[in-house]
């Protein structure tokens, strides 16, 4: 089995519980419920790449073009945040605990499972909020064309770092506390 499946199957639970609280049909129903979710996951990819990229840096040699913070950033100023006011969004705490390498991919693995998912709600974003990849939609449309690849490159570096048991534990640990953290961060009332 690969790591990536290894890392699907321990974190399907966690995924199934995010999608029964997430009412994703109201979360992109409006500009302003949309902008709240870019925020959120804002405030979840500014702690997690400054979290795994001195973990992963060296193992993934295309972490710098994997970054997120920069395609929500545009997206919340295209949909209207004022710029300076997106580096004070509120952080994700706390932290999955990640202190190594495969640890660090394995909470990497949920950053990259959502541009997978993104993919799927970019349509939806396009049709009900008539954004698009290039006007407040580059999150969710992260990689274009190269999603696949860039999601099979991801799955290979994982593999050769995470080949041995104890490596794929730590990845599978790290993926679920991740997960799980998302879930609570993407669901909690801002405050």
């Amino acid at each position: 089995m690969s790591t990536i499946a290894d890392l699907r199957a321990a974190t399907w639970p966690s995924h199934q519980k995010l999608e029964r609280r997430l009412d994703i049909k109201t979360r992109f129903s409006s500009l302003s419920a949309y902008r709240f979710h870019l925020e959120r996951m804002w405030g979840f990819c500014a702690m997690l790449e400054s979290l795994v990229e001195p973990l992963v840096r060296d193992a993934l040699g295309d972490f710098e073009s994997r970054r997120k913070l920069p395609l929500l950033t545009r997206d919340l100023i295209a949909t209207g945040s004022d710029p300076r006011s997106v580096e004070k969004l509120p952080r994700m705490l706390p932290v999955p605990s990640c202190h190594d390498t495969a640890g660090g991919f394995g909470c990497l693995y949920v950053l990259e499972g959502a541009t997978l998912g993104g993919r799927t709600l970019l349509p939806r974003v396009e049709r009900t909020l008539g954004l698009a990849p290039t006007r407040g939609a580059e999150f969710l449309a992260s990689y274009g064309e190269r999603v696949s690849l860039m999601w099979r490159t991801f799955g290979s570096a994982l593999d050769t770092w995470c080949a041995d048991p104890e490596r794929s534990a730590l990845a599978r640990t790290a993926a679920v506390s991740t997960f799980d953290g998302l879930a609570d961060w993407l669901c909690r009332s801002a405050t």
